[in-house]
């Protein structure tokens, strides 16, 4: 996209979050400042704050700061105004964030600070955001949401694919993508918190106190690298082994949080799938036609 374009569809998201009626003057006046000297959007996100109370974009008040939760998130945006609102609106939610514009220094990133989510957009230059994630998940089940144009289905299916935990389609709303990331650690930072035992299919061993997966052989107990969400979805069909569940179901047990299309299931069930038999554990995820996925003990 023309950075110009750009800038400016993420100018109009913000007008969408703060669901502006009346204040087209203002706006306009805004806009116009915008395209004349090419003021960069965090300052146009406090023009905003300044001017149109009652929004949701007012700064904290002065003094007030907002309650940290001292999770890192690796932003990885080559668009410096994109990733700079990005990061703006994750502050404001109470996170630490770094940005990163290509993909060796996201790597880079990655390795030595060890964040604890990481924002990847696809079309960012050196190595792009799937050769990024490809190998990110080659020694990491960190969660990587991803960022995709809003029409290239194939992007957000081979992300999915490779082991991306959610995407967010441009243009999108800055907001949308703070309570995305803030589902997605819910979700993985609930994985310890159960006093469930663990479940044991055949050589399949789930432990819920540590979220992970487990194959046994012999007398030892191997882990299995999945995601978060991969484990989610094994986790919550083990608890139940043999019955049906549709994707709907799945969807609403394991990504309430999040707006995923049913399909997005298949993506994910298929690389658990994939992991289950490279560890020795085959057969057990299946395919029910015309229904969707079940866990069945050999």
């Amino acid at each position: 996209m023309h950075l110009r374009g750009a800038r400016r569809v993420a100018v109009w998201s913000l007008v969408r979050d703060a669901k502006l009626e009346d204040h087209h003057q203002s706006l306009s006046k805004i806009m116009s400042r915008f395209d004349e000297g090419f003021r960069p959007l965090h300052q146009i996100s406090m023009v905003f704050g300044s001017t149109t109370h009652g929004t949701g974009l007012i700064s904290p008040k002065r003094g007030a700061a907002p309650r940290m939760n001292n999770d890192l998130i690796l932003i990885v945006e080559d668009e410096r105004e994109i990733a700079e609102i990005i990061r703006s609106y994750l502050e404001r939610g109470g996170f630490r964030t770094v940005t990163a514009s290509d993909g060796a220094l996201a790597l880079s990133h990655f390795h030595h600070l060890k964040p604890a989510l990481v924002l990847l957009d696809v079309k960012i230059p050196k190595l792009d955001g799937i050769d990024v994630l490809r190998r990110i998940r080659q020694t990491s089940d960190v969660p990587v949401i991803m960022i995709t144009a809003m029409a290239e289905d194939i992007e957000k299916i081979s992300a999915l694919r490779l082991g991306a935990d959610d995407y967010v389609a441009k243009p999108f709303n800055a907001l949308e993508v703070v309570e995305r990331v803030k589902a997605v650690l819910r979700r993985v930072n609930s994985g310890g918190q159960t006093s469930e035992r663990p479940v044991t299919i055949g050589s399949l061993i789930i432990d819920h106190s540590v979220h992970s997966a487990f194959v046994t052989r012999g007398t030892e107990r191997l882990p299995i690298q999945l995601t978060h969400t991969e484990y989610t979805l094994v986790a919550h069909m083990a608890r139940l082994p043999q019955r049906a569940f549709t994707r709907a179901e799945l969807v609403d047990a394991c990504l309430s949080e999040t707006e995923v299309l049913e399909r997005t299931i298949d993506s994910h069930i298929s690389n658990a799938r994939r992991k289950l038999e490279l560890a020795g554990v085959s057969g057990f995820l299946e395919t029910v036609r015309g229904v969707g996925y079940r866990l069945e003990p050999l």
